[in-house]
């Protein structure tokens, strides 16, 4: 009942609204962590994206961390991907006071309408333009929750994930006043080519758009990696953080120890989010003054 809960509600409420989906609250809180199904704004304003909002107990205001899910080139699997949730890393959010949106982008899932981060190919690949458009799905999402009255409308924190964390970059060079710090888990876009391992397309478009995202940005970014991370090495990553830097960005890299057999997927488990805790903490924990509201 719960399974058909969470995929009727937001269908009735856009089939309610015509062509002009409403937004907010798509269904009743869970335990735990008062998990609740919404719909959030996208960049089309005929199409809501699915999202799950987590939030500690109270009225709040609490400070808003976003998180940008993992993203794949397959049309095929990004049709049947099942709706992001991050539980782990969300649980360890909210145990610090924040709210925690987790917003399924365009393309993908129950979401679904058109993939506007594209990259376009392996060999053309145009990263800062996917990056581009990965940014303007958080913005706009992260904007929308900055309205509640149960958010504060500063000091926000967004944390990417792989192509989620590429997007995330790309928002840094937009310097968003309202986005205290950036964790980026492995952000990249192109690996595993041809579904193999280590192989990066177009790689020195990646760096060259890494460079580019790095120009302008003064949000600070936390850049991790797990050891065996097969999609960026951290021999390779070590490659875009410098790159970002070289652009003007500012961004502390680390090397997390290896995970599971594939370490890129450690920001999805309660043991990578164990692996990386003093690293979040260190980001937030970070003094934030309270922002006056407009």
């Amino acid at each position: 009942m719960r399974w058909l809960t969470t995929v009727l509600a937001p269908l009735a409420l856009i089939l309610l609204a015509g062509q002009t989906p409403l937004l907010g609250p798509a269904g009743p809180e869970h335990e735990p962590n008062r998990e609740q199904q919404w719909l959030v704004p996208t960049p089309l304003a005929d199409r809501a994206a699915h999202a799950v909002l987590y939030r500690p107990a109270g009225d709040g205001p609490f400070r808003l961390a976003v998180i940008a899910h993992a993203t794949t080139q397959n049309v095929l699997r990004r049709a049947q991907m099942l709706q992001p949730e991050y539980r782990a890393l969300a649980a360890f959010l909210v145990a610090r006071g924040f709210a925690v949106l987790v917003p399924e982008r365009l393309g993908h899932g129950a979401t679904g309408g058109p993939y506007l981060e594209d990259q376009d190919g392996c060999d053309e690949a145009d990263y800062a333009a996917s990056g581009r458009a990965t940014a303007d799905q958080i913005r706009v999402a992260l904007d929308f929750l900055h309205r509640q009255s149960f958010i504060r409308p500063d000091a926000a924190i967004v944390i990417g994930h792989s192509a989620g964390a590429w997007g995330a970059l790309a928002l840094a060079g937009e310097d968003p006043k309202a986005i205290a710090a950036i964790v980026a888990f492995a952000p990249g876009r192109g690996g595993h080519a041809n579904d193999a391992e280590n192989l990066i397309c177009a790689l020195h478009t990646l760096v060259s758009a890494a460079q580019s995202f790095g120009q302008g940005a003064r949000v600070p970014v936390t850049w991790l990696v797990a050891a065996n991370d097969t999609y960026f090495s951290p021999a390779f990553s070590k490659k875009l953080v410098d790159a970002f830097r070289a652009g003007g960005g500012k961004a502390e890299f680390r090397v997390l120890p290896a995970y599971g057999s594939e370490g890129h997927w450690l920001p999805e488990t309660d043991g990578g989010v164990r692996l990386a805790a003093t690293d979040l903490d260190r980001v937030l924990k970070r003094q934030v003054p309270l922002a006056k509201r407009r």
